[in-house]
């Protein structure tokens, strides 16, 4: 028995939720998969894994021993890209995940850039709102906004975002300019999932943190729609800075409220930091953190 590509079938299994999701990952037949788990559980003679008909679940043995695999197979993972020269100079692919437009307007310009200067790296990025993990994801890097919460995570903070409430200059015109956050309450806004609740949004009045009930004419489940219908005239929005920067340059879109505007979301790099970091990582960060927080600051 092959014990670590058992492991690795295990642990693939365990990840994806199935064992014919493992059979695609490693691209053998479903057969051979259960039969190399069922030798390994054999060999340790304990059951590892629940099977039932909707998902895999370890047995307390099972999470046990997933954990000492997963510790293993990273040894003898950064023990081959040592061996590859992976620490000695930049080379190999990098895999990277970033929220969507962020990712489209800040990262992307940089990946380029650095694709340039280091020719023998690799870079996949993924884009995407959802909170992806490094390690069952298999991602190298991540950029994250917000503030993050406690882990064995190393972050590297590049900068800052805000929160802001927008209106188009035609909008303002017709319905007036509002100067304080109750305001709002006559006004029509354009919520949008994932930044705040459609029924009220929060300000920062001296130290407190006020809500405020806004009428929502029009809720809608991207920022990009609630940008769109803003610059349309449909009512007042609020999103990320950096996702108006466009509107803002153009006119299409005016920033209202500033002074009430709640504190700043980090923008961070965000790596599992275990053990040496393979160069090209390291290459990525150093080229990439002071240019970010050019970005962010322009």
């Amino acid at each position: 028995m092959d014990r670590l590509e058992a492991m690795s079938l295990f642990v693939a299994a365990l990840e994806a939720g199935s064992l014919s999701a493992a059979s695609r990952r490693f691209g053998i037949p479903l057969a051979t998969v259960s039969r190399k788990i069922s030798d390994l559980e054999r060999h340790l003679n304990t059951r590892l894994l629940n099977r039932s008909t909707r998902r895999l679940t370890p047995t307390d043995a099972g999470q046990a021993y997933l954990a000492a695999c997963r510790r293993i197979l990273d040894e003898v993972g950064e023990a081959e890209r040592t061996a590859a020269g992976e620490y000695s100079v930049p080379t190999g692919e990098l895999a990277i995940t970033a929220p969507v437009v962020f990712g489209r307007l800040h990262v992307l310009p940089v990946v380029t850039g650095f694709l340039a200067a280091y020719p023998d790296v690799d870079i996949r990025l993924t884009l995407a709102d959802r909170i992806t993990q490094l390690v069952e994801d298999h991602f190298d890097l991540a950029i994250r906004i917000g503030q993050l919460p406690d882990s064995s995570l190393v972050a590297i903070g590049v900068g800052a975002i805000r929160r802001v409430v927008c209106a188009s200059p035609a909008y303002l015109a017709e319905y007036g300019t509002p100067t304080t956050p109750e305001d709002l309450e006559t006004h029509s806004c354009i919520p949008f999932e994932g930044l705040a609740s459609g029924a009220s949004w929060s300000f920062i009045k001296g130290k407190a943190e006020i809500p405020v009930r806004v009428r929502s004419r029009l809720q809608v489940n991207t920022a990009e729609a609630a940008i769109d219908a803003a610059i349309a005239g449909v009512g007042l929005t609020r999103v990320l800075s950096y996702q108006i920067e466009a509107a803002l340059r153009s006119g299409a879109l005016r920033v209202l409220l500033r002074e009430f505007e709640p504190a700043p979301w980090p923008v961070s790099l965000v790596h599992a930091g275990h053990g040496l970091l393979p160069v090209k990582l390291r290459a990525f960060l150093d080229f990439a953190a002071p240019r970010l927080k050019e970005r962010l600051r322009g």
